[in-house]
């Protein structure tokens, strides 16, 4: 475009870098996305449109494209509820013009849709009695989640429910099923946040994010905020667990703080649920507002028990009490993840049998011709691979008590002993224990 050349302007595209010549305008391709009126400038000098607009009215409604902005041009970027002067904007004190009122609602609109998408709206179908052990912990969950909502005249006057409960320990302890009983046994709304739904390199939309979320669960409360590794998000502002960050992310953390806990906002009715592996990074006034901090520890002889229980189901028929007890014993040490991992190495060696086998035999049960690997020696056994075999008519071998134990003897826990020895240490000092 030359001197006096007709552009189009768009104040939000580019941050309030986007120009059009008529020619390029007309061609629906090179249109941005934006559903405003575009204001139609005229260039007077190199560089320097005119003060002078008129709104587009007849071409905004077709569909338009979105160009690719550059990572410079979107750090410039207004966020949610700051606009950043353009030509032909409002200037500082004065009413903002209609452009800047609907470009700041078309980004509200677009960080609450992004929000939205947080919503757990399929119940994970995980019950309390799917939690092994942590009796301590599903009792205060229950007592600050379930007990606010069924009993609601219970919680009236001094007595009022948490609202901010933090769960820690080893990695793989549980601490994240233990949400997913939550969000499957209340009807609450659940938003599941995990780092990038509230971070932004736009300067300033983290805290907008973070503001927008409290707002929506304050809207759709009772709700419940659950917030994965979050000493990811809010460790030390001053750096010292490893993690301060720079301005921007202190930002965001104040922004977390105030909304948690600060003057003017009410939170009845919303609770922040987080987890953690490493709570000593966590800043003190972040770890204040967590009323109760619960460790989550690895699973001791009985849970280990449970969960084998739970995890094999009726897919071993023929394992025994006897064994579950010598398989919880043999995995002291082992955390929860680990001893799913153990199950399902194990479910997985009928598989193996299958893929590796040269011998199969027929066999009748009760119903049609059946297939089956075996050993050269058995009766019926005759040579043959895994790709011979009619689909329909394989049967799978059954999982033996012995193909728990040999996984076993290859899988070392996950967990090491300073993690354990950290959490204790921590727990003696800050938290309590939910075993």
């Amino acid at each position: 475009m030359t001197d006096g050349d007709v552009c189009h302007y768009c104040k939000i595209c580019d941050g309030g870098d986007f120009d059009l010549c008529v020619d390029c305008y007309a061609i629906p391709s090179k249109r941005c996305p934006h559903t405003l009126p575009l204001c139609k400038i005229t260039k007077i000098k190199a560089g320097t449109p005119s003060i002078s607009f008129s709104q587009h009215d007849d071409e905004t409604d077709s569909p338009f494209f979105t160009p690719n902005a550059p990572a410079s041009s979107q750090e410039s970027t207004p966020g949610w509820g700051a606009s950043t002067p353009a030509s032909g904007s409002s200037t500082p004190g004065q009413e903002p013009s209609e452009i800047d009122k609907l470009g700041k609602k078309f980004q509200e609109t677009q960080l609450k849709e992004s929000l939205l998408q947080s919503i757990v709206s399929e119940k994970p179908n995980v019950k309390w009695e799917d939690v092994a052990g942590l009796e301590a912990a599903k009792e205060e969950l229950q007592e600050s989640i379930v007990f606010p909502l069924r009993f609601p005249q219970m919680f009236t006057g001094k007595r009022k429910a948490r609202r901010g409960i933090l769960l820690y320990g080893p990695p793989g302890t549980g601490k994240s099923y233990l949400a997913k009983a939550v969000a499957t046994e209340v009807e609450y709304t659940l938003f599941s946040i995990s780092s990038s739904d509230v971070m932004s390199k736009w300067y300033g939309e983290s805290e907008q994010l973070v503001r927008g979320l409290f707002q929506l669960a304050r809207e759709k409360k009772p709700s419940i905020i659950f917030i994965d590794e979050i000493d990811a998000l809010c460790a030390n502002r001053d750096g010292s667990g490893g993690g301060g960050g720079g301005e921007d992310t202190a930002r965001m953390k104040t922004e977390f703080l105030i909304q948690m806990d600060g003057v003017g906002n009410d939170n009845t009715g919303v609770l922040v649920l987080a987890a953690s592996n490493l709570p000593w990074v966590l800043d003190p006034a972040m770890r204040r507002r967590f009323q109760k901090r619960i460790h989550i520890p690895l699973p001791e002889h009985e849970a280990r028990k449970q969960l084998f229980r739970i995890n094999i189901g009726d897919l071993a028929p023929d394992i025994h009490e006897r064994d579950i007890d010598e398989l919880a014993r043999r995995t002291q040490g082992f955390s929860g993840s680990d001893i799913a991992i153990i199950i399902q190495d194990a479910l997985m060696i009928p598989v193996k049998k299958v893929h590796m086998a040269k011998y199969f035999k027929k066999v009748y049960d009760k119903g049609p011709e059946q297939i089956t690997p075996c050993e050269a020696h058995e009766s019926g056994a005759q040579p043959m691979t895994w790709k011979q075999v009619p689909p329909k008519k394989l049967r799978e071998p059954a999982i033996s008590t012995m193909d728990f134990f040999s996984v076993l003897s290859g899988v070392k826990a996950s967990v090491g002993e300073e993690d354990i020895l950290k959490c204790q240490e921590w727990t003696q000092q800050y938290g309590s224990e939910g075993a």
